[in-house]
């Protein structure tokens, strides 16, 4: 028997019982003043504004100058993606950009280029075709900020970064671009060599786990549920605190019952079938996957079609949006998650419950 997708109607009863979940909470501990009156918004917590270095490059964004620039002086160029209070964008200014040799492998290397992914001066990228800043991260489908671009002498995509890395992390990324390493290997393929294969352990497993990989072909969601893959590795601290403080939390669970979970071991050697029917091992399809940081969450709708992917450190806010907007179907009429983002944020606002973006 052929298993029907879920009529519409219910899975969006289901989500306004999980958006319900979220009130409960703060309902409940209010104080009962024998009044009734509406309920006040709630605050936006969690925004910080970024002050970006002054020994960043004052350019004209006309990105093909900017490029030969920096090749003439021995660098490449670095294209920064924000916007205004966000606070991973602040995370790298005051965390990474803090540290004395991260500033100084950028000064030396580097022209640093900001862009605000909302702005309005012209851009003229490699090519000649002009936008605004903000066509110009729509065209780029930039998700999350920061997003950082490296490009080589020629004006061509040696790294892109989806997100905020630690400033350890972000210091091998500057090993990788500015040594060329792009011309040798894949950026997954130079983290795997930071890590030697030995001191790696088994991924631990969860309640909210479907099941091993090897029943992936045949999980008992496939056209029914969205699916969730969690690439992970053992020895892997940002997987722990993704487990322990975020899935854990009784909002998270009621999201990923509305999903199929399935954990793959980054470094995995045992072999399993895909849906397609393809066979592989976790190693193996990371590596096709181009899969460099652990934990990355790439979520699918239900007809199989991938609809974003987490590649880089978020938090709780961030991590339940992700899965709210693949269940939501809102990724459908509304490409540009961070548009996203802020529309769910007013709207829980707008149930007297205080949004915290950084939380």
């Amino acid at each position: 028997m052929q298993i029907q997708p879920t009529p519409l109607i219910v899975r969006l009863g289901v989500l306004l019982l999980i958006s319900i979940c979220f009130v409960l909470a703060p309902v409940s501990q209010a104080q009962d003043t024998g009044t009734e009156s509406p309920a006040s918004k709630g605050e936006f917590l969690g925004a910080m504004e970024s002050v970006y270095p002054d020994w960043f490059k004052v350019s004209f964004l006309e990105l093909e100058d900017d490029v030969a620039e920096a090749a003439e002086a021995g660098k490449r160029l670095m294209l920064l993606f924000h916007q205004d209070g966000c606070p991973y964008c602040n995370a790298f200014v005051e965390r990474n950009l803090a540290q004395k040799d991260i500033e100084d492998t950028l000064k030396e290397k580097f022209d640093v280029i900001e862009i605000n992914m909302w702005g309005d001066r012209e851009v003229a990228s490699v090519g000649g075709n002009v936008y605004t800043e903000k066509t110009f991260a729509e065209a780029l489908r930039v998700q999350f900020t920061p997003t950082i671009l490296f490009l080589n002498e020629q004006g061509s995509l040696a790294l892109r970064i989806n997100g905020y890395y630690d400033p350890d992390r972000f210091r091998l990324v500057l090993d990788y671009v500015s040594n060329k390493r792009e011309k040798e290997k894949t950026f997954d393929e130079f983290m795997r060599e930071q890590t030697p294969e030995e001191t790696q352990k088994e991924i631990v497993s969860h309640p909210y786990i479907t099941g091993p990989v090897t029943e992936l072909a045949t999980r008992p969601g496939s056209g029914d549920k969205p699916l969730l893959l969690l690439f992970e590795q053992g020895n892997c601290r940002n997987c722990e605190t993704l487990h322990k403080d975020i899935f854990s939390l009784e909002e998270s669970q009621a999201l990923l019952e509305e999903f199929d979970v399935y954990q793959i071991d980054m470094w995995g050697r045992d072999a399993f079938t895909l849906p397609d029917g393809t066979t592989t091992t976790g190693r193996d399809w990371s590596r096709t996957l181009g899969i460099s940081y652990a934990p990355t969450l790439i979520t699918f709708a239900a007809d199989g079609t991938e609809v974003i992917r987490s590649e880089a450190w978020f938090k709780r806010f961030h991590t339940q949006s992700i899965l709210h907007y693949v269940l939501s179907d809102e990724w459908r009429e509304q490409p540009n998650f961070q548009r996203y983002l802020s529309d769910r944020a007013e709207h829980i606002r707008e149930q007297g419950i205080d949004v915290n973006i950084f939380d």
